[in-house]
């Protein structure tokens, strides 16, 4: 099969290396890729929104199958896309329709969904510029902190979480009335603070079956112990050593079942992921957002656990036959440390030379913000790479990954040392 990967972070540098492992594969693509995929794929200089380039190279490379990474292309349809063209509609492609990916789309959608399939969240009500007094009044009912989030897509930025209630009305003008997060923050959900410790869930369907693939739990914080902005994430770990074998029973019975029936009920057609971030509040699960794909950091702990063949599988999910795959897991930890460029998440320079990759033993480097330049690695994102290790357990897993860090480097190079603290 040839297989094109859309995307240019971690995440797709993680893909493209475990698709690359498959005898299934042929001829690997990745558009627009990094300097990690330019090893071992062929990368396309293609916008992951631009469908029209999209579909000139799926016919010119004779594409069989297209893994969608991150959201911005499915929320905008990508896959109707190719069902609608007649030149297309052949190529299987590993993610769900418009439809379907409003789940991440629309935070109103989400919430909307859960409440009719009675899946476990927090209680919520959004709101408008019309209906901005009506904001204030809610968050008057509730005790703080207050959480707000823009409903739309904002690149992982669009949720503040908030003490002070005067200080929660400005934001919520802020975003409404001054368009903070632009078009995604022109309808905001204001839910409950639910009190408990995250993690990470990701599911695959073929939009009837599907398989729970390993959990994992990520840092989104800049700052060590959990403090500062909110990042795309500064590392993960799985598996999550509190997820016991009774609470992940809870979350396949209470959230993961009801999903999957809920997006059939709903005739919304999903082939691909689901991430469902949870958050476990005494001792049970509750759905704090979805997603319509892989989590990135944690698609760089999961995969790696993943011994089954992931074109196999993706080859299942389109022929609707993932009920017949077994999924086969290491049962060792695996844990990364992202590393990001001096001032990310806020402003950051780029076009930092990257030395020292050569050194490192033991540990995969998945690239994210680097791109390849005059035979040379160079910074082009906030995010820059992610050193994942394996241990028999994480703490060992972090070792090895914080020891591999030591040898590589570029200016103003950041990350947390603090990863699995609170584990």
């Amino acid at each position: 099969m040839k297989i094109l990967v859309l995307g240019s972070g971690g995440r797709e540098h993680t893909f493209a290396w475990k698709i690359a492992q498959s005898p299934l594969c042929t001829s690997l693509f990745v558009a627009p890729g990094n300097s990690g995929t330019a090893d071992i794929a062929q990368n396309l200089d293609i916008k992951v929104t631009d469908f029209q380039a999209i579909k000139n190279a799926v016919l010119t490379h004779e594409i069989d199958m297209v893994v969608v990474g991150p959201e911005d292309p499915l929320v905008q349809g990508v896959h109707d896309f190719f069902l609608n063209d007649e030149a297309l509609k052949h190529v299987s492609i590993i993610g769900p329709q418009k439809a379907a990916a409003e789940l991440e789309g629309s935070k109103e959608f989400a919430k909307a969904f859960m409440s009719r399939h009675n899946i476990p969240t927090a209680a919520y009500q959004s709101f408008d510029a019309s209906s901005l007094m009506e904001g204030y009044s809610f968050l008057e009912s509730l005790n703080p902190p207050y959480v707000l989030k823009a409903d739309g897509l904002a690149a992982g930025k669009g949720v503040l979480i908030i003490n002070d209630l005067d200080e929660a009305k400005k934001e919520l003008k802020s975003m409404l009335v001054d368009a903070k997060f632009g078009n995604a923050s022109s309808k905001v959900v204001i839910e409950e603070f639910l009190d408990g410790i995250e993690l990470s869930c990701f599911v695959l369907t073929d939009g009837k079956h599907y398989k729970i693939l390993p959990n994992a739990k990520d840092y989104k914080r800049i700052g060590e112990g959990d403090t500062g902005l909110n990042t795309g994430g500064m590392g993960a770990v799985s598996p999550v050593p509190f997820a016991t074998e009774e609470f992940l029973n809870k979350i396949e019975e209470q959230i993961v079942k009801p999903t999957i029936n809920g997006l059939q009920k709903d005739n919304l057609p999903y082939k691909g992921f689901v991430f469902i971030g949870l958050i476990k509040v005494g001792d049970d699960p509750k759905v704090i957002e979805y997603n319509v794909r892989m989590g990135d950091p944690e698609t760089e702990v999961v995969l790696p656990r993943l011994k089954t063949d992931l074109v196999a599988i993706f080859k299942s999910i389109s022929e609707e036959r993932l009920d017949g795959v077994q999924l086969d897991v290491d049962d060792r930890a695996a844990t990364t440390v992202v590393l990001v460029s001096g001032g990310y998440p806020e402003s950051y320079e780029k076009g930092k030379e990257i030395s020292g990759l050569d050194k490192v033993k033991d540990s995969i480097v998945f690239h994210a913000g680097a791109i390849p330049k005059n035979g040379k690695i160079e910074t082009s994102g906030g995010r820059v790479m992610a050193v994942t290790s394996y241990g028999n357990t994480h703490s060992e897993a972090l070792k090895k990954s914080y020891q591999n860090i030591q040898h590589i480097h570029f200016d103003k190079m950041n990350y947390r040392k603090d990863i699995g603290f609170d584990l």
